[in-house]
């Protein structure tokens, strides 16, 4: 028990995928195991796919739901069960950076147009138009499936402009490890190795 404590806390982590938002990367109810590894020094990076905690009303009751029953709710504190009451999307933009939507439906970074192929519906994208600049040690982040993830762009009008602070990030999501048919790593698409910091 201590062990898998000790593993929780700064090595692995399940996690379950609450909602459509992150389709077509990750599906409801797709089981992951989050790796806390990476972010020892706290360096996370465009295009990661990381879990972090609701930085203020950005759950609903259903999303914030966690184990049902003492067992479970057991495993779940040690790590053995996966967890709820978390968000997962995809980092899009690090400190530093400006966000803009769109140029001809295409996200730019720092003036880098994305292509997002990762994407379920990239048109989806344009629906809302902003820029922001992102504040050092925040992130910006929006799912994959940009017609029904209430991210980023949701949140422009709260306290905190819908940046979510890298001190949230529980992980980076690493690996699908139910259903066993879709069971695998989770890779970073390319498309943000061309985009330079400002």
């Amino acid at each position: 028990m201590v062990m898998a404590v000790v593993v929780k806390t700064f090595f692995l982590q399940a996690f379950y995928i609450p909602s459509e938002s992150m389709e077509p990367t990750m599906l409801v109810d797709d089981k992951i195991l989050v790796q806390k590894v990476s972010y020892w020094g706290g360096d996370v990076k465009r295009g990661d796919v990381v879990v972090f905690d609701d930085p203020g009303g950005w759950l609903s009751p259903e999303d914030s739901r966690h184990a049902s029953n003492f067992v479970q709710s057991g495993l779940e504190k040690i790590g053995l069960f996966p967890t709820g009451g978390h968000l997962i999307k995809r980092v899009i933009g690090v400190g530093g950076d400006t966000i803009r939507c769109c140029s001809e439906g295409k996200l730019t970074v720092n003036g880098k147009e994305l292509d997002e192929s990762y994407l379920l519906d990239e048109s989806a994208t344009k629906d809302k138009t902003f820029e922001v600049k992102v504040r050092k040690g925040y992130l910006w982040v929006m799912g994959d499936n940009r017609g029904n993830s209430y991210d980023s762009r949701g949140h422009l009008g709260d306290p905190g402009g819908g940046q979510v602070s890298e001190k949230s990030v529980v992980g980076k999501a690493w690996l699908r490890v139910w259903p066993f048919g879709r069971a695998g790593f989770i890779h970073k698409p390319e498309t943000f190795e061309t985009v330079n910091r400002k």
